[in-house]
């Protein structure tokens, strides 16, 4: 794997463990509470959809790899474009089901 598309992977790695750290013993109500915690978790979403569109570019098959890799890029288009129309209870729900599928594929790549 060029050092590159590793490099971009660990990104969304590390972007999606602090993700986890963040919300870790939190729920919903938590999150719907505190907008340190949603600017925080946006933040690690815009890096994961950032890596992914980069290595998309450099390295599709690679990327091709990453199910849902266009909905997550979507997503951060979302939120750096259209903040207004961001649904907290959306992000949510990426946070308890989508992530931990990312989270996975990232530690099979990144193995190999």
């Amino acid at each position: 794997m060029p050092p590159e598309s590793r490099k971009l992977l660990w990104d969304m790695r590390d972007a999606a463990e602090q993700i986890v750290a963040f919300t870790q013993n939190k729920s919903v109500a938590d999150y719907l509470a505190d907008r340190q915690l949603r600017w925080a978790v946006e933040r690690g979403f815009e890096i994961i959809g950032e890596a992914l569109s980069q290595l998309s570019k450099i390295d599709a098959a690679l990327a091709a790899k990453i199910s849902d890799r266009r909905k997550i890029v979507s997503f951060r288009n979302v939120l750096i474009h259209g903040y207004s129309q961001i649904s907290n209870a959306k992000t949510w729900a990426i946070v308890e089901h989508g992530l931990p599928t990312l989270r996975k594929e990232l530690d099979v790549l990144l193995a190999e």
